[in-house]
């Protein structure tokens, strides 16, 4: 596979900020005004300090941006100018450079794109309703929260962010967002969706099943009140069972006393495919499989993918792929700096995370691209990531030049250890204070 070179990728990344700049009426709240008049800080700027911003104070992050210049603008000035942009200014550079990806690897044939989403911090403002929540105890006193919640899709074998959706914390809805990525998806190969509990939904399948992409889902085990109840298949051990369910809104006795057949929707639960006249029946295709996990825990996965061509052992491990994209979480709020924020408003917030996936995506591609020479010792040889975003950023801020960049990054590695696991921590997490930021 050949991947765009480092400086191809900062180059296409610049050259889409230089053609939104000379179209930037389109891209701001008062076109004719904004960004007219020749000022210190251009639109190109504004959007360049948006994508080099890391977790330090915005004063350290500005004078940096600057090469702590004397007659550098004020810190007020950049908040002036980053008011001016639209909302979906980021949302559009972000998907531009996704499309200036030549070069896509794929698992045997389809492009494998995980589902999931993510709670995101924010600073605590008990008066904005939609992202406000409280912690689930019974004291009255206790303090709640605010968050977002980033819905995405994200390459598992290009390890790239595909697209995002963000919503207010305290109303998240998960299967939608899903669907409407799905809808407003431009890729061209056949894509195998992985998605664990929480989307096994009638209506997700549908709307996969429509778009000619194959799933494969993690859904709640037999005995659980879940998408497999009723269906015609073993009530224990392991099995891999194809099957077919028509769906209705139809309520009639015939259709009740066949529940192994007919799923009956109410006019509550949304079903996009059925239409009372038109089409009142809706026919998905899908298998069922069960395997042992460990000694005491079972899986169940609902797929589409044929049972010739993709066995129950290949099914385990496409979705233990899945954890792609839980990494990706963690590396993009902690090691890309999606924790920390430079505004307490959501609409300046929503830029930062926007700027923070375009850099992600930006890293990701420059370090797959880069050959780690294996030698003779104990372990296999990765790269470390977190060494290699900070020597990224300093190559977007030309503080690296481009033969340097790879010799940088292959000189921080990490062993592989494999097997190496720890229980997950599941608690919500506060926003970084301004306050207590390096200055």
């Amino acid at each position: 596979m050949i991947y765009e070179s480092p400086v191809t990728l900062k180059k296409n990344l610049l050259s889409i900020i230089s053609d939104m700049q000379s179209a930037s009426h389109l891209f701001v709240k008062q076109p004719g005004k904004d960004f007219s008049r020749k000022r210190k800080i251009s639109f190109s700027d504004t959007v360049r300090f948006l994508l080099s911003m890391n977790g330090n104070t915005i004063r350290r992050e500005w004078m940096e941006f600057w090469d702590f210049q004397p007659d550098m603008a004020s810190i007020p000035a950049f908040s002036q100018q980053r008011q001016k942009l639209l909302p979906d200014s980021m949302d559009f550079l972000f998907h531009m450079f996704n499309n200036s990806f030549t070069s896509m690897d794929t698992y045997r044939g389809y492009r494998l794109l995980a589902c999931d989403g993510s709670d995101l911090a924010i600073t605590h403002i008990p008066e904005d309703k939609d992202t406000y929540r409280r912690h689930n105890s019974l004291e009255l006193n206790q303090k709640g929260y605010n968050q977002l919640h980033l819905n995405a899709l994200y390459d598992l074998k290009n390890r790239i962010y595909t697209d995002v959706i963000l919503q207010p914390g305290r109303y998240p809805n998960e299967t939608g967002a899903l669907i409407e990525m799905m809808q407003r998806s431009s890729i061209q190969e056949p894509v195998l969706l992985i998605a664990d509990r929480g989307y096994e939904s009638y209506n997700v399948l549908a709307h996969v099943q429509e778009k000619g992409w194959k799933f494969l889902i993690r859904a709640k085990d037999i005995g659980s009140r879940g998408i497999l109840t009723h269906l015609p298949i073993p009530d224990h051990g392991t099995f891999d069972c194809t099957l077919s369910l028509i769906l209705t809104r139809k309520q009639t006795k015939e259709i009740k006393n066949q529940p192994q057949v007919y799923r009956c929707r109410t006019n509550k639960t949304s079903c996009d495919f059925l239409d009372p006249v038109k089409n009142p029946f809706y026919t998905l295709y899908f298998r069922v499989l069960r395997f042992p996990i460990s000694e005491s825990t079972m899986e169940c996965i609902i797929t589409n993918l044929e049972e010739d061509a993709f066995p129950m052992e290949e099914i385990k491990k496409l979705y233990g792929w899945r954890w792609g994209i839980e990494r990706s979480f963690r590396e993009l709020k902690y090691t890309i700096g999606l924790t920390n924020f430079h505004s307490k408003k959501v609409e300046y917030i929503q830029q930062e995370i926007f700027a923070r996936l375009i850099i992600y995506n930006f890293c990701e591609r420059i370090v797959t691209g880069i050959v780690i020479q294996q030698k003779n010792r104990k372990y296999t040889y990765q790269i470390n990531f977190t060494a290699a975003v900070l020597i990224c950023r300093e190559f977007f801020r030309n503080r690296i030049p481009p033969p340097d960049l790879e010799a940088f990054i292959q000189k921080n590695v990490l062993p592989v250890r494999e097997g190496r696991k720890a229980p997950r921590k599941v608690r919500p997490n506060s926003a970084a204070s301004f306050l207590y930021r390096i200055p």
